[in-house]
């Protein structure tokens, strides 16, 4: 069964005694200015990853790989020493991303500094390249109407015309339509009833 409360603690112990263990006990002159990180522990305790930091270049990173591999066996011994667990978990050395993700996202943030202070330079003084609201408003000289009035506009101008509009017209000619439609079918009917 896992218990993740005794990993991490046994994880948080593992880093501060291969951290103690390195100080003082590794005398290894290719281990540089190592820094332990982090250190995660499997479920069952098995296994611990121990992430670490290198300040250096690559060569020296490198050094320091080999001697904390070489030095496993001495720190694992230790770990077990100190923790008093029953079955002692094996160590694994990896060298922590964090610092140069890091470092890689300062410099993209200094770059978009950069250019964000450019674009402000540049744009000192400047002025739009039109008008600050391009838009036409009723009443504005030179403005035109789109023509989509929904026909009050034909309505309106029948009217000072002095005809009918053209709701009215064909409103009363469909209204007489029909009225003489229905008439007519009325007499069909009665006709038709009134026939044998």
């Amino acid at each position: 069964m896992t218990d993740n409360a005794r990993a991490r603690k046994l994880a948080d112990r593992i880093q501060v005694v291969v951290a103690e263990t390195l100080d003082r006990r590794i005398k290894d002159p290719r281990l540089g200015f190592v820094t332990i990180t982090d250190a995660r522990v499997t479920g069952d305790l098995r296994e611990a990853t121990v992430f670490y930091t290198v300040y250096g270049d690559d060569e020296e990173r490198a050094a320091s790989a080999a001697a904390l591999e070489s030095a496993k066996g001495v720190l694992r011994s230790e770990v077990g020493r100190q923790t008093g667990v029953r079955f002692t978990p094996t160590l694994a050395f990896v060298p922590d991303a964090l610092p140069d993700n890091a470092r890689t996202i300062e410099d993209l943030l200094d770059r978009a500094r950069a250019k964000d202070a450019e674009v402000r330079e540049v744009s000192t003084g400047k002025t739009y390249a039109g008008e600050a609201d391009p838009y036409r408003k009723p009443g504005d000289e030179g403005y035109e109407d789109d023509g989509e009035d929904d026909g009050e506009g034909e309505a309106e101008a029948a009217h000072e015309a002095g005809g009918p509009s053209a709701d009215e017209s064909s409103g009363g000619g469909s209204s007489a339509a029909a009225a003489g439609g229905a008439r007519s079918g009325g007499d069909d009917d009665t006709d038709g009833a009134a026939a044998p």
